[in-house]
């Protein structure tokens, strides 16, 4: 049977389950201790990883560490000018949930004890936003938050790797009755179905945010979403691991090294021969 999304075509020839083109940079901050500037299509999202030898008063003398984040859009990031959240005295509710989405699916992949004493800050700004901005400040902090603490780990700070796993994040919906792979705004704006899918690189699911904006939808259709998504993270986990490089090898040798036993001390009598 012919699948009916293979003669969808989208703005800028796109098939239904093609992603915008994506960059991830890396090192894009001089003082940040990580950094990450992800494209993908339109949306630029700059994230930064800022690492402090201390944690909220909640965690004190409990022996792990913390992970939180901050999430805002520049003024002219959309095609009409925005009010900024500063000159309101607080971010706006939709700036405070998407920042709280960040930091829950950062906090899912990172063993807080492994990090002891010290709180990873996420920053992510969107420097312009066509669609999925916060899926991609998600994939961007997963790089970001990785180099971060790969030079931590890699200094000696933390005794343990803290990452326990690999998340990204993409958007999926519903447009004129057809699944669609990573919306853009123009897409979005007309979705009948919208959602947002956080996974592992093994393919776990972290955190899914899935509404049916002018209908319902059918089980059938959100098991189509769901693999829709779940091809796209795979790609991005490709294209983050690449961002990072060397630097992944580098923490894996060691940790290598970490894991290999001590020899056992030698009896003293076996140095010596009987003559």
């Amino acid at each position: 049977m012919k699948n009916s999304n293979s003669e969808v075509r989208r703005a800028g020839g796109r098939s239904f389950d093609e992603m915008r083109p994506v960059s991830i940079q890396t090192g894009v901050m001089k003082f940040a201790e990580g950094s990450a500037l992800i494209e993908l299509g339109d949306t630029r999202v700059l994230v930064a990883a800022t690492i402090e030898h201390r944690v909220p008063p909640f965690l004190a003398n409990t022996g792990k560490g913390w992970l939180t984040a901050e999430y805002a859009m520049l003024p002219r990031a959309t095609d009409t000018r925005s009010v900024r959240e500063v000159s309101r005295g607080r971010p706006s509710g939709r700036s405070s949930e998407i920042q709280r989405l960040i930091g829950r699916s950062l906090r899912s992949v990172v063993d807080l004890r492994a990090l002891v004493d010290f709180t990873v800050v996420l920053d992510c700004d969107v420097l312009q936003a066509d669609g999925g901005t916060r899926t991609a400040a998600i994939t961007g902090a997963y790089v970001a938050a990785a180099q971060a603490l790969g030079e931590l780990f890699l200094a000696g700070d933390l005794a343990q790797w803290p990452l326990k796993e690999q998340a990204a994040a993409i958007s999926v919906g519903v447009v004129d009755g057809k699944p669609l792979l990573d919306l853009d705004a123009s897409e979005d704006r007309v979705a009948d179905v919208d959602m947002n899918v956080v996974a592992t690189a093994d393919g776990d699911f972290i955190e899914v945010q899935g509404t049916g904006e002018r209908r319902s939808f059918p089980r059938l259709q959100l098991d189509e979403l769901l693999d829709l998504a779940l091809g796209g993270i795979a790609q991005l986990v490709d294209i983050q691991n690449e961002a990072l490089g060397s630097l992944l090898s580098d923490v894996e040798d060691a940790r290598q090294r970490h894991r290999r036993p001590a020899t056992a001390a030698k009896d003293e009598r076996t140095l010596w021969k009987k003559p």
